[in-house]
């Protein structure tokens, strides 16, 4: 389990988040950490998850910016 912070990104986390998923082997759980403007990013989260056939494991807001997604890759 490895946990990546894309807090930097600011709302241009979801190219790096695709890039470490795709990287990732199957079966390898990811912790990932960004900051939500709007709650858009959190669903675009999500999408992309499911879109790289991935497993949204969890998925909670870490305080008042901070939104934080447990994320299991599956086999692409």
């Amino acid at each position: 389990m490895k946990r990546y912070d894309l807090r930097h990104l600011k709302e241009n986390f979801l190219t790096r988040m695709g890039e470490i998923i795709r990287d990732t082997q199957s079966g390898e759980v990811m912790i990932f950490i960004f900051e939500i403007g709007d709650f858009s990013s959190v669903q675009k989260s999500a999408d992309l998850v499911a879109g790289l056939n991935s497993t949204l494991m969890n998925s909670l807001k870490f305080n008042q910016v901070d939104w934080t997604i447990v994320v299991k890759k599956g086999n692409l």
